[in-house]
């Protein structure tokens, strides 16, 4: 899964956000990242799983907000990619931990966390783990490894951290290569009582689906607290495993991301192709 891949896959998706009215071919596509036909074809779909063409069909905007409005539900009939059930993808986690009262107010005091870099579908990531489980996940920016450590550090700002890279890897690789979970980990969350009550939301959101804010809002039995859940949902140090990438606007605009609202429509589009 090299970071190159995502990287060409991002600025062809930069370069679609500008001219998907256009329904750009194959050749225009290829041309932005400076590949020919065939190379940019066999990338493409390795990373995604479907053609470039299929995939333009994901980010056509006007016809996902339309889509929406008849089903908001499930991504590929918003986005109308003509592909059937999402399938294969595994439920990430089944059930969250969160930390003890004493945990949250020492700042992770006592506990050690262990942390590594890989690369995913979606570029660089930075993953971290305790005994009881994944404390942090975010991705790589344009502030390199060392804002992001330093981010993951500011949160758990009492613990001990050590960089354990076999350890790490091994949950990667089961989390993007499709494995079962049953092996029990679990998200080790720091937040208040109503994030995690909001997080815990977005983990019932089935793969290859969408909700709104105000959908959210109603799941966790606060109808009137839209903005409180998207204030709760940018307070996500978990990227991918609380996937906070589910949940967009109303219109149907796909809206903005921690992460880069670039990578959320590469995550999207990636579930609903797999």
């Amino acid at each position: 899964m090299p970071s190159s891949d995502f990287h060409r896959v991002e600025k062809v998706i930069q370069h679609l956000e500008r001219h998907w009215k256009d329904q750009p071919s194959l050749e225009e596509l290829a041309r932005v990242v400076d590949l020919s036909s065939f190379h940019f074809q066999r990338l493409f779909q390795r990373w995604a799983g479907v053609s470039p063409k299929k995939f333009v069909q994901y980010l056509t905007i006007e016809n996902a907000k339309q889509r929406l409005r008849e089903s908001r539900s499930v991504l590929d009939a918003a986005y109308d990619t003509g592909l059937s059930s999402p399938g294969r993808l595994h439920d990430l986690f089944v059930s969250v931990e969160a930390m003890s009262p004493g945990e949250y107010k020492s700042g992770g005091k006592g506990m050690t966390i262990g942390y590594g870099f890989h690369e995913t579908p979606f570029g660089e990531a930075l993953i971290a783990l305790t005994a009881r489980g994944i404390c942090g996940f975010s991705f790589v920016g344009k502030g390199g490894r060392d804002e992001a450590l330093g981010e993951l550090k500011r949160h758990w700002a009492k613990a001990v951290f050590q960089l354990e890279n076999q350890k790490t890897n091994e949950v990667i690789q089961r989390l993007f290569r499709g494995q079962s979970h049953s092996n029990g980990t679990k998200l080790l969350l720091r937040g208040t009582p109503f994030q995690i009550k909001v997080w815990e939301a977005l983990l019932r959101i089935a793969p290859g689906s969408v909700l709104s804010y105000q959908d959210v809002a109603e799941r966790v039995g606060c109808s009137k607290a839209a903005r409180a859940v998207g204030t709760a949902i940018g307070r996500n140090v978990v990227a991918y495993l609380i996937p906070c990438h589910r949940v967009i606007r109303e219109s149907g605009v796909v809206g903005e991301y921690r992460w880069g609202s670039v990578r959320k429509k590469a995550i999207l589009a990636w579930e609903g192709a797999k």
